[in-house]
């Protein structure tokens, strides 16, 4: 079951506590995801702005993206499916769109979630994920894609293309897809999340790390 948004993440608390004790509150280590049910881009909205969290459904907890790291093992390595975007190599790391697969794999099932997003608030009861960035150890990267099981694709990081960057969702759902790493390395992405409310554009923009190991 999931929870609802709280005043402060897991992390926030920590960092609340130790700011008032007078400590260092760059100090608090940040929290490594590797398998189970995790929703990397969770919008919110609290009335007057929209939030990314990264909520991972096995306990409950809500994370900001920056104090997580999300690990992709050598485990979730397959044979390239053959879809053209995801290059010649024979494997890819794969965190698939089924949470029986992911849990057969021991990685993790990324979802991207509006759950939390109630209908009547935004124009249309929709939002934009936008892929706004993507680099692989501090360099643009054309490896990272996000795509349906049949292939279509709703992600692509190729800095030589426009298209595949945005996809609009529905509010309150759900959303699953295939996440693609076509080497290992360590990855930024950059993603926002956009709805309009009241004819006024609302924008959250966070980045997550990814750690691919080979």
């Amino acid at each position: 079951m999931r929870t609802h948004r709280r005043l402060l993440t897991v992390t926030g608390l920590a960092a609340a506590a130790l700011a008032t004790a007078g400590l260092n509150t760059s100090a608090f280590a940040a929290t490594t995801l590797s398998s189970g049910h995790v929703d990397v881009l969770d919008a919110e909205w609290d009335g007057a702005d929209l939030h990314l969290h990264v909520h991972d459904e096995e306990t409950g907890t809500e994370y900001e993206p920056a104090d997580v790291t999300l690990s992709v093992p050598a485990a979730a390595k397959v044979a390239n499916p053959g879809f053209g975007f995801l290059g010649s190599g024979s494997q890819i790391w794969l965190l698939p769109d089924t949470e029986a697969e992911a849990d057969a794999a021991g990685v993790l099932f990324p979802g991207i979630s509006t759950e939390h997003l109630t209908t009547g608030v935004f124009a249309n009861d929709t939002v934009t994920y936008r892929l706004v960035s993507a680099t692989r150890d501090g360099a643009a990267t054309d490896d990272f894609s996000i795509y349906a099981g049949n292939g279509a694709r709703w992600y692509d990081s190729n800095p030589n293309i426009s298209t595949f960057k945005s996809r609009t969702f529905g509010v309150d759902t759900h959303n699953h897809a295939n996440w693609a790493f076509e080497e290992a390395g360590t990855y930024q992405l950059t993603f926002r999340v956009q709805g309009t409310v009241g004819g006024v554009t609302e924008s959250v923009t966070e980045t997550y790390t990814v750690v691919v190991s080979s």
